[in-house]
């Protein structure tokens, strides 16, 4: 398909968190141009690559960092507070990484080992068709979401499976089959659709092709255990679990950001002779529930990620208990960042509504943000379920 020079495998005992951190203020700094321009701007994805930030999901033994669940939670908080379509940028390629631990070893090389390598995908097109021929498939399909494709050297189409023009592919169980072509970014057809209310430098346009053909060699699917080549921790872990993950605590990077920007306004505005908004009892009171918000379901994030990653260093399956509680971690941090970020917004008052004050982009984000499933309140039911002693029904925990 696409043959590339590899590059320098990611140095040991790096401290993920720390080099994340060191990379904010340039984020940061670039965050206007990367609104404007729709995509995280060249300069800041070269320090970026520099830094290894995509790496640190890619497989120890092919060069990558392997990092743990907590860290790469962290890394997408730390980048959120500076930027949220960068953050998410790097959050959706960070989970795109788990392709490689379920392809051979020799494709995951040549999609991951350039410096600049980057794997953007969307959500499964139900339209695609992956046709079964000798050696792979003929696909055509257009699939939607593709955050950071527009800096994305490959790209994937989760595609439905086709025996014929005609006839889907299914399982032992009578299941719809599904694979994901990966595909290099100049094989396809980006379109731009991307005019969005939040999130706009994530460049999350529409890519299609037709009648591609993709060798068998060049397809995975997410957790399929006859495809997995590696066996750490890291890649146990169900890839819609792990994108959970990250984006909670990119909701969080976002609140706090949000509510750190209203506590410096509040000290400054008031009016003319009269107190500061931090003077008043409201205001005061506001601020507090919004911090017990960030940081009661930051820190009950965190020990549910530790916990589940513990179970799965020890090679132990985790409970269906402890998987409900991670997915109660998950859902309730995104719901209560968007509450701190509700607070802050509306408490600024008319600063808020400028566009040269933080505020608004941060209201924009997070509620661009809350419109992924992983925050969508439908997610508690099956949680209520597993601790009322029953089995969840129709939702995965």
């Amino acid at each position: 398909m696409n043959t590339n020079k590899v590059s320098a495998e990611v140095e040991p005992s790096i401290d993920w968190v720390e080099r994340t951190r060191a990379l904010a203020p340039r984020i940061a700094e670039a965050s206007d141009r990367t609104e404007r321009e729709g995509k995280v701007p060249q300069d800041v994805m070269t320090a970026m690559h520099a830094a290894q930030l995509f790496r640190a999901s890619l497989p120890g033994s092919m060069g990558g960092g392997e990092a743990s669940a907590l860290e790469l939670t962290q890394m997408c908080e730390i980048v959120a507070s500076a930027d949220a379509s960068t953050a998410w940028c790097l959050g959706q390629a960070l989970g795109c990484c788990w392709s490689a631990a379920y392809t051979a070893p020799e494709i995951a090389r040549e999609m991951f080992g350039p410096a600049n390598a980057v794997l953007a995908w969307g959500p499964p097109d139900p339209k695609s068709k992956a046709i079964k021929v000798d050696g792979g498939y003929r696909v055509t399909g257009e699939w939607r979401f593709g955050s950071g494709s527009r800096n994305a050297t490959w790209v994937g189409g989760h595609s439905m499976v086709y025996e014929d023009e005609t006839t889907r592919a299914v399982d032992a169980k009578g299941r719809p089959v599904m694979r994901t072509m990966l595909m290099p970014i100049d094989s396809v057809r980006r379109i731009d659709v991307w005019q969005v209310i939040g999130l706009r430098g994530t460049g999350s346009d529409n890519y299609a092709v037709d009648n591609l053909f993709v060798p068998e060699a060049y397809t995975t699917w997410r957790d399929s255990q006859p495809d997995r080549t590696e066996f750490g921790p890291l890649y146990s872990i169900p890839l819609l679990t792990v994108y959970g993950m990250m984006f909670s605590g990119l909701a969080l990077g976002i609140a706090r950001s949000a509510l750190n920007d209203f506590i410096d306004l509040a000290k400054v505005k008031g009016p003319p002779g009269g107190p500061m908004l931090r003077d008043n009892a409201v205001i005061q009171a506001g601020v507090a529930t919004a911090n017990a918000q960030i940081l009661s379901s930051r820190i009950f994030l965190h020990e549910t990620i530790s916990e589940h990653w513990d179970v799965l260093s020890a090679a132990e399956t985790p409970s269906l208990e402890l998987r409900a509680r991670l997915r109660l971690a998950i859902t309730y941090a995104m719901n209560q960042a968007r509450e701190a970020v509700n607070f802050a917004f509306q408490a600024a008052g008319t600063n808020a509504i400028f566009e040269a004050n933080p505020f608004e982009r941060r209201m924009r984000d997070i509620h661009a943000v809350s419109a992924q499933g992983q925050s969508h309140i439908s997610n508690y039911e099956p949680v209520g379920q597993v601790f009322l002693g029953l089995e969840p029904e129709g939702h995965r925990v």
